[in-house]
C-alpha cells in the first residue's frame, strides 16, 4: 500500500501538468485526453440494487453485519471482499462462485444518466471498461443497461491485484496502445480514484463517493460538446466541484 501511495504522489504531479492544459469556457472546464478508462458499476451502470441483493443474502448466510459487508463493496473484487470476512479459502471460493451466479441475472440494472450518449460518441479504440466484476457479469450488466460492448474490458480475472492497485487501469491503457498519462479515468469510488491516480491518469469522479478525484460530477450528463479530433478527445465538463 505504501508503494501505491508513493506512485500516486508522482502520478498526481503528472496529472496536474495535464490539468494545466484544460481551459474554461462559459463556466465549464474543457478537458482533453486520448482515451477514457471507465469503471463500470456506479460509473456507467446503475447496478446498486442487483449487487446489494446478492451481498445482503451472503451476509445473512454467514451472520455477518450487513452494513459492513455493503460498505466494503465499492471497487473490490468478490474474493477481496470475501477475504475481509471469511477465513476459510474453500468457503471463499464457493461463495465467490455463488455471488457470480447471483449477479449474472442482472435484475434492475440500468445505465447511469448520460452513459449511452458518451460511449456512443467515442471510437471503439478510445475507451475501455475496468471493473472488479467477473467478465461474464460485466458483459451481462452492460447488455442489460443497453450500453455498447467495449473493445477493451479489464475484469476481475484480468488482474492479480484489484483496486486500489493501478494494475487494471494500466492494463486497459496498454491494450488501447496508450500511456495512462494520456488517459482520463472515470470512477465512482475512492479506491478507484486512488487506482487511477496511481496509474498516472487524471480522474473524474462520478457521484459523491469519488473522494480525491480531480473533478466530481453527479452523472455523465455533465459531459457535453464531445469531439474527437485526430488523436485527441475533447469535452466540456459541466456541474462540478
Amino acid at each position: 500500500m505504501q508503494q501505491v501511495g508513493r506512485t500516486q504522489d508522482h502520478a498526481q504531479d503528472r496529472a496536474q501538468d495535464h490539468a494545466e492544459d484544460d481551459v474554461q469556457q462559459g463556466g465549464a472546464a474543457v478537458w482533453s485526453a486520448a482515451a477514457l478508462l471507465c469503471d463500470m458499476d456506479g460509473t456507467l451502470v446503475d447496478s446498486t440494487r442487483a449487487i446489494e441483493q446478492v451481498w445482503a443474502a451472503l451476509a445473512v448466510r454467514h451472520d455477518l453485519p450487513r452494513t459492513e459487508v455493503l460498505a466494503a463493496l465499492p471497487g473490490r473484487t468478490a474474493r477481496d471482499i470475501l477475504r475481509l470476512f471469511l477465513d476459510d479459502d474453500r468457503v471463499v471460493e464457493e461463495e465467490a462462485a455463488r455471488v457470480e451466479r447471483g449477479q449474472l441475472a442482472a435484475p434492475g440494472v440500468g445505465p447511469i444518466p448520460g452513459a449511452h450518449r458518451l460511449l456512443s460518441g467515442l471510437p471503439a479504440d478510445r475507451w475501455a471498461v475496468v471493473t472488479a466484476a467477473p467478465e461474464a457479469v460485466a458483459r451481462a450488466r452492460l447488455v442489460a443497461a443497453g450500453l455498447p460492448e467495449p473493445k477493451v474490458l479489464v475484469a476481475a480475472e484480468s488482474v492479480t491485484s484489484g483496486k486500489p492497485s493501478p494494475e487494471g487501469y494500466r492494463l486497459a491503457a496498454e491494450r488501447l496502445g496508450l500511456p495512462c498519462e494520456r488517459c482520463v479515468v472515470l470512477e465512482d469510488a475512492a479506491v478507484g480514484v486512488t487506482a487511477g491516480h496511481a496509474a498516472g491518469a487524471r480522474v473524474i469522479g462520478i457521484g459523491p463517493g469519488a473522494q480525491g478525484a480531480d473533478a466530481v460530477v453527479p452523472d455523465l450528463l455533465s459531459f457535453t460538446g464531445l469531439e474527437v479530433m485526430g488523436e485527441e478527445i475533447r469535452w466540456s465538463l459541466g456541474v462540478q466541484r
